[in-house]
């Protein structure tokens, strides 16, 4: 998960006027906070990077966790492409003879690249200190992976027996590389995941936006961006940099990606991001507020929406974003440079396809010189991006948002339910393609200012994770209680 959006500052001060303080962390009983502890340690200190980490290895801990937590097993499964790229799949079993269709729950178990050096504690060692657990992955997402394993064993223990089956996943290369775990069980073993709705609580989605602690939002994933890398290549002959040329690479490719800057995706809002915007009229105040019901208008005002482009998280929630975020140019530092290339990522917004904003790429730098080519996530390059749409919205569904509604109440009161397009791209894709609609749905809170999924120095919150354990816990029982 690249990115996570977070409300702005001048909600998060009205915000506040309503939910003063941060409630006390529930109290989970001792053997359900061990359990989940020495779960989320485990999984922080299996290295399952893309380079030389193994999610089969993590598959395989979780398994066993389950499995002597008595789980049946013919009801616990890892299986994968190759021995590195493993994933576990295991189903809670339900009420006997239910007609009704299981919840799958997905959660990636591989994280991106960390180095020893540039981190200040190892970040393949969960270490508590000063109220937080700091390790690779702590926010995205073993957290969820570990509070979803914890949760399953304590239903257990209890002996629950819900209304349906409930499947739980754990799944490769959601962060990167060439064996994406949801996409391959959909392909390979459709009938361990199948599913009538899903669950994604990956930190990057839905969960409890704060500020300082005190709780902001509770934010319900209803739909996502869909994410797009593309080359932007320049190639010349080159020769003795004593005798510049006009046509040198770099500057063709430096060019269009100054056209990028100052041209940004058309306006564009559906039916999550409508909802978004009017619940956030209601919470800006001054001339933000003025601005978020004006471009609710028919038509929106060309004005608020350039005034609300200038907020960064505003700007992705309206329109498909593309920028720069990586160059490469010149062999040597006495030559003009034979080839010049940049990497620009887009995440695009709902009903439309990555073939469709290269062609808007392609038109906007407007250089024959230039080529634009898609590159998967495995690195490939192709002339031709998918004509795969960004997932729609699914319905929202009364028991899902319902249900969260309940237990947010119960776990921060006063703290307002607002449906989120994510600005990111998750393994939800992959399930809502498949026809499973898929909500992000997530009891971790995590202060908009303190992201640090990808980063250097990842952490957590001790008490959000524990609280994360209960909400699921809580979550879970009201979904398959009726």
């Amino acid at each position: 998960m690249k990115y996570r959006a977070r409300l702005p500052i001048a909600a998060a001060a009205c915000a506040l006027c309503v939910q003063s303080a941060w409630p006390a962390a529930p109290q989970v009983d001792a053997i359900t906070r061990q359990t989940a502890h020495d779960i989320f340690k485990q999984l922080i200190e299996i290295n399952t990077t893309d380079s030389i980490g193994s999610t089969t290895v993590a598959a395989q801990a979780m398994a066993q966790r389950l499995l002597d937590a008595g789980f049946p097993k013919a009801d616990v499964a890892v299986v994968g492409p190759n021995d590195r790229k493993g994933n576990m799949v295991a189903r809670y079993r339900g009420r006997a003879g239910s007609k009704l269709k299981p919840i799958l729950i997905i959660g990636h178990i591989d994280v991106v690249e960390a180095r020893r050096e540039d981190w200040t504690t190892d970040p393949f060692r969960l270490v508590e200190q000063d109220g937080y657990f700091y390790g690779r992955g702590t926010l995205d997402m073993k957290s969820s992976d570990a509070v979803a394993v914890s949760d399953f064993i304590r239903l257990k223990r209890e002996g629950f027996v819900p209304d349906r089956d409930i499947i739980l996943a754990l799944t490769a290369d959601e962060e990167g590389g060439k064996s994406n775990g949801v996409d391959w069980l959909l392909k390979n073993h459709r009938d361990l995941i199948d599913a009538e709705y899903a669950l994604n609580p990956d930190a990057g989605i839905g969960g409890v936006s704060t500020d300082h602690g005190k709780p902001l939002a509770v934010e319900f994933e209803a739909t996502e961006k869909l994410y797009a890398d593309y080359q932007v290549l320049a190639t010349n002959p080159g020769g003795h940099s004593s005798l510049p040329r006009p046509d040198n690479a770099i500057y063709q490719v430096a060019d269009a990606l100054a056209r990028l800057e100052k041209s940004p995706f058309p306006f564009a809002l559906n039916a999550v991001t409508r909802e978004y915007f009017a619940q956030m009229a209601m919470i800006e105040t001054g001339q933000r507020a003025a601005d978020v019901r004006a471009i609710l208008a028919t038509p929106p005002d060309p004005a608020a929406i350039q005034r609300l482009s200038q907020d960064a998280i505003y700007n992705s929630t309206m329109r498909t974003t593309c920028v720069a975020t990586m160059m490469s140019a010149g062999q040597a530092p006495n030559a003009l440079p034979q080839r010049a290339a940049a990497n620009v990522n887009c995440r695009i917004f709902p009903g439309h396809s990555q073939e469709e904003i290269r062609l808007s790429l392609v038109k906007l730098f407007d250089d024959p010189r230039l080529t634009v080519r898609y590159q998967s996530d495995s690195g490939e390059l192709s002339d031709h991006g998918s004509d795969r749409m960004a997932m729609t919205p699914p319905p929202p569904r009364p028991d899902v948002l319902g249900s969260l509604r309940r237990i947010a109440a119960q776990l921060w009161p006063g703290t307002p339910v607002i449906p989120i397009m994510a600005t990111v791209a998750s393994d939800s894709m992959y399930t809502m393609t498949a026809g499973i609609p898929t909500y992000g749905v997530s009891g971790l809170a995590v202060d908009r200012d303190d992201i640090r999924m990808h980063g250097k120095d990842e952490r957590i919150k001790v008490d959000s994770y524990y609280t994360d354990v209960e909400f699921y816990y809580l979550y879970l029982k009201a979904l398959t209680t009726h």
